[in-house]
């Protein structure tokens, strides 16, 4: 379990028992997996929450962790020359060697005794050198990783999606125009805490994760679609309208059109993150019979309609010819 564990309840280090259970009574109601089913983020952030509860419930483990002398996950943390953890056996008071001489000095005080008082100088102030020159740095709190699936909209116009992270916060994403299937985005200081409290908190790591969408395709920066046109308005050509990401636009369509043709929109594909410039859009055409076929035309056009279809099969018989492109 990373992190504090009176963080992940939301309490106070001074609480009692019964008010450490009641926070996480009212939190395992709400993320209970049983009220979220396929919430991958409520499902982590209650293994969080009870293994959190867990620890604290133990008032042995609490009393150690309170004193600094395990972590959140039960591991012994070295104190150095301070006793306690770190004490060599057989020496008095637990503490070094000598009778417990270092007990209740600071670091300064014993880097003093030995180098000059080197203690948070570094190296440069003599002493140890690089092994004791000062005090290590304060553990940092480690990265949390989270799933956030995006339209390909929002990689293209940009976006804000707000996240729940495991630990019971959400977090504003901005998601950059030019964004991919699979990009990582780095939320700087949006991690979990220092176990010790002290030290920085980790990142936020936010894998997007692209959502197929119901009419374009992306491919690098462009994308494609399929122009679905009507059996007249191929064969007699004109002003058609084409979706595209920045609205309904009219495109031209040539006379006797067919099925694979392609039309470029030039500018109406996806951003390039790197440079901004934007790809192209190509609409595949593809022909398409009404809903109901011909029996949705109005009489008394569809026995016309009938009787010239008949005419055309039997006196001007034709193979379809195959798309002079395949579609991506």
């Amino acid at each position: 379990m990373a992190g504090d564990p009176y963080t992940e309840l939301g309490v106070k280090r001074d609480s009692s028992d019964a008010d450490i259970q009641k926070a996480f009574r009212k939190l395992a109601k709400e993320l209970h997996p049983d009220k979220n089913q396929d919430n991958k983020v409520a499902e982590e952030r209650f293994k969080r929450i009870t293994a959190a509860y867990d620890f604290l419930k133990d008032a042995d483990k609490r009393k150690r962790f309170d004193r600094g002398e395990i972590d959140a996950d039960g591991r012994e943390i070295y104190r150095g020359f301070g006793g306690g953890a770190a004490g060599g056996r057989g020496a008095p008071n637990g503490g070094a060697p000598g009778g417990g001489r270092f007990e209740g000095m600071d670091l300064d005080d014993i880097m003093e005794m030995f180098g000059g008082g080197a203690g948070r100088r570094g190296a440069a102030g003599g002493g140890f050198g690089g092994g004791f020159g000062g005090q290590s740095a304060p553990q940092r709190g480690s990265d949390l990783k989270i799933k956030l699936e995006i339209d390909l909209l929002d990689t293209i116009v940009g976006n804000t999606r707000r996240v729940m992270f495991s630990d019971g916060r959400t977090v504003d994403v901005n998601i950059p125009k030019g964004s991919k299937d699979g990009q990582t985005l780095r939320l700087k200081g949006q991690g979990a805490p220092s176990p010790s409290g002290r030290g920085p908190h980790g990142d936020a790591l936010v894998e997007l994760n692209l959502k197929a969408h119901p009419i374009f395709r992306i491919d690098g920066n462009d994308l494609h679609m399929d122009l679905f046109v009507s059996l007249p308005d191929a064969l007699l050509g004109g002003k058609v309208q084409a979706p595209t990401p920045d609205g309904p636009v009219t495109v031209n369509l040539a006379k006797n059109s067919n099925s694979g043709a392609v039309l470029r929109l030039k500018g109406r594909g996806a951003f390039d993150a790197k440079d901004g410039s934007r790809g192209d859009l190509f609409a595949h055409v593809v022909l398409a019979m009404p809903d109901k076929g011909v029996d949705g035309v109005p009489e008394p056009l569809r026995a016309e309609i009938m009787t010239l279809m008949e005419r055309w099969r039997a006196n001007a018989a034709y193979m379809p010819s195959m798309p002079s492109r395949t579609r991506k």
